[in-house]
């Protein structure tokens, strides 16, 4: 029988590739840089290929060299899976979990769950990490993350979703603006005012301008934002009017400002904030439960 990589080779051989310095990987992982250096030369020799080009002042992956990267940490978040999957079954959320969060979700929700999560599952440890969608779910499909919390509807292949609740879009614009007096707003009317967005690549644009039936503004007379702080300021200005997700809005998101907001005309349209992970994990009774706490202590209707 062939001779197997290690674990712990792999585990050598991610740092190198992410820190692509022999020194700093080393560090990172807390080995001497002789002991790094030892353990990918066995790994190469097992694999059969060169996994980096080697030169005075850096390192580079080979082509096989990312492959096996790849592969690597998805192999080693398995070998995690397992030893949290044990300790789920004898304490459900004892362990760590690395969680990824995206900033139209993050400031809104995790200040009213964490302390309570804290409370009930003092074992828990929540790595967080805030990004957008897109990379969060690739984060998640390499093994760097376990499990995110985004907003649907977005392309989710090889994952499991659970949809905690779903969070209504609103018109805001200044109190005094004649969209916020009179009926609903019509799509129309909506669409005739200068229309605020986040830039591109946050998910919530998409949703809001699909959800809403509105077109995106021409780029030419287009003012995007990065962040919903942004976005709010932009308005308050003066600059147009935009269309917020309604769980922002409760939770103080206008403070401040001279804003207000009013229901658009339809059903209701809407985001689906859910939580997701890789299909086929060990752990999926655990982030089902976690999944059933956000949704419990987020208080959102």
């Amino acid at each position: 029988m062939d001779r197997l990589p290690t674990l712990r080779q792999l585990q050598h051989f991610i740092a190198l590739s992410e820190h692509l310095h022999f020194g700093r990987a080393a560090s990172a992982i807390h080995v001497t840089q002789s002991t790094l250096s030892a353990s990918l030369k066995e790994l190469e020799a097992i694999l059969g290929a060169p996994l980096v080009d080697r030169t005075k002042r850096s390192v580079v992956l080979t082509p096989i060299g990312h492959e096996i990267a790849g592969r690597a940490r998805l192999l080693l978040a398995e070998a995690e899976d397992l030893t949290q999957a044990a300790k789920a079954v004898r304490a459900p959320l004892s362990g760590a979990i690395r969680l990824g969060v995206i900033p139209t979700v993050a400031p809104f929700v995790l200040p009213y769950v964490l302390p309570q999560l804290r409370r009930r599952y003092p074992s828990l440890l929540l790595f967080l990490v805030e990004d957008l969608t897109e990379r969060l779910v690739t984060s998640l499909r390499d093994g760097a993350l376990d499990a995110a919390l985004i907003a649907l509807p977005f392309d989710t292949p090889g994952l499991e979703t659970a949809t905690l609740f779903n969070d209504p879009f609103v018109l805001a614009a200044r109190a005094d603006h004649p969209l916020m007096a009179g009926k609903t707003p019509s799509d129309e009317a909506v669409q005739a005012e200068r229309l605020l967005l986040l830039r591109d690549g946050h998910c919530m644009r998409d949703h809001a301008l699909s959800a809403c039936g509105v077109h995106a503004p021409r780029h030419d007379d287009a003012f995007e934002a990065t962040s919903l702080m942004t976005l709010v300021q932009m308005v308050d200005n003066g600059l147009g009017v935009t269309l917020l997700p309604q769980m922002a809005v409760a939770r103080g998101l206008l403070k401040g400002t001279n804003l207000a907001t009013r229901p658009l005309s339809g059903d209701a349209p809407a985001r689906e904030i859910a939580l997701v992970w890789r299909k086929g994990t060990l752990r999926r009774a655990e982030f089902e439960l976690l999944g059933r706490e956000f949704k419990a202590l987020a208080k959102i209707k």
